[in-house]
């Protein structure tokens, strides 16, 4: 038996440097979180449960960023948009490989990933490119 993985923001984590887009499910009413919560905010059962996603979705909603935190500014301006996946999961995140001018509410995008550049902390970035078909 495989051991129980915690429901915690650093698993999400490692699920993400493993390439696995993972949700959390509450065993006792079906509630569904991403990123995961310790603890369901709609029943208050701990009984949870890891679930794979299908890592695309479509754009719900985006802006574009010109003034950003000291730790973003070398991206500046770059999108900054809402996805939204199976079940209605939500995940916000940069969009990128896109010229602005072509980003779409609808569109369908894909999660991807790029290994953590600075010391802490040591997850790696995710961030939402166009499907190509």
């Amino acid at each position: 038996m495989a051991e129980a993985q915690p429901f915690t923001i650093e698993q999400w984590y490692n699920f993400l440097s493993e390439g696995k887009l993972m949700a959390v499910r509450c065993r006792n009413c079906g509630a569904k979180y991403l990123p995961p919560k310790p603890v369901c905010t709609n029943c208050y059962s701990r009984r949870l449960e890891w679930i794979s996603l299908k890592p695309t979705g479509r754009l719900i909603t985006y802006t574009i960023i010109h003034v950003a935190p000291e730790r973003f500014q070398q991206f500046v301006p770059y999108a900054y948009g809402i996805v939204e996946f199976e079940d209605g999961l939500r995940l916000p995140g940069m969009i990128r490989d896109i010229d602005h001018g072509e980003i779409q509410i609808g569109m369908e995008l894909e999660l991807s990933f790029e290994p953590a550049v600075e010391d802490w902390p040591k997850w790696p970035r995710y961030y939402f490119r166009p499907v190509k078909h």
